[in-house]
């Protein structure tokens, strides 16, 4: 299951008012310990543990789910479902997509066969205004109501009674909405639990803008990754880390020019720019005028 064989997340930009889910199938399962094969699917599916334990293995990184996970499978994705869970595991699993665009009669439309994955057959998954998909952070703990909302689709699906399509697609929505809002808290709670790291580390840079403030310096700062630390930097602060720290030598450089007689050299080497072209084109495209005009300026205010 190696990553360069996993395509790229099919997605669309759409309103919350154009999802209209499929449901293609939806049932509860009690299974024995046992090793499932690697696989890819042309839409969706949720599984969500009621008893016992699963572990699913895909992205080449292992998600162990006990009694009240749920993992999010995304279309064209290698995964490996493994049952652990003694003596049985008891799962419910819905197969769905976002917009109605499958059409599904038979389980080869639902599994990728050996061949090769027919790109135009896989379903989409929405982009919420700028927020990370349901499928970046796969591993979800749903709401009571999000679980009983899935066993209220479960029952409609298998009954079949008449209208069954209508109810099926709402309480999908109903659940999506339920993941979207757990998505969400976990994210302010993710951001949370650094905040007050963040905090201190720019009360940090505040104080010696002239540093190198790199990404992999901040990084290093928080222990997490570049990409990582970057993303709940700007989360925190509202802005990236290098615009963060343009801001503060800026402020700097305006004090500096101010309030000493040091040469333009001088400030841009003191605020963390030696190279005294560069400094004075960014000081330039932030204050609109040169470091000697504003000296000048501010001395006759």
């Amino acid at each position: 299951m190696s990553e360069e064989y996993l395509p790229a997340v099919k997605t669309q930009q759409v309103p919350f008012t154009a999802w209209s889910p499929g449901i293609h199938y939806a049932q509860f399962q009690t299974l024995a310990p046992c090793h499932f094969p690697v696989r890819r699917l042309y839409d969706f599916e949720l599984l969500y543990v009621v008893q016992g334990e699963l572990i699913t293995t895909m992205h080449e990184q292992r998600y162990v789910l006990s009694a009240g996970q749920l993992v999010f499978l995304s279309p064209g994705v290698y995964h490996q479902n493994e049952i652990v869970g003694r003596p049985e595991t008891k799962l419910m699993g819905i197969h769905f997509d976002f917009f109605g665009e499958l059409m599904i009669r038979r389980e080869e439309d639902l599994i990728v066969g050996e061949d090769e994955l027919v790109w135009d057959k896989l379903a989409a998954e929405p982009i919420i205004g700028g927020s990370p998909v349901f499928s970046t952070d796969p591993l979800y703990t749903p709401s009571l109501e999000c679980v009983q909302f899935m066993e209220q689709l479960i029952h409609e699906f298998a009954r079949r009674d008449l209208g069954y399509e209508l109810l099926c697609k709402g309480l999908m929505l109903e659940i999506l909405a339920r993941l979207l809002r757990s998505q969400m808290t976990r994210r302010i709670a993710g951001v949370s639990e650094h905040g007050e790291r963040i905090e201190r580390l720019t009360e940090r840079m505040d104080a010696t803008p002239a540093e190198d403030w790199s990404n992999r310096r901040i990084a290093a700062e928080l222990q997490m990754s570049i990409d990582h630390a970057a993303k709940l930097f700007r989360q925190v602060v509202g802005v990236p880390p290098g615009e963060f720290v343009r801001g503060l030598r800026h402020r700097e450089a305006c004090k500096l020019l101010r309030d000493t007689e040091w040469t333009i050299e001088e400030v841009g080497a003191q605020v963390g720019y030696p190279d005294i072209h560069h400094f004075s084109r960014l000081f330039r495209a932030n204050e609109g005028i040169s470091p000697r005009a504003y000296r000048k300026l501010s001395s006759i205010l």
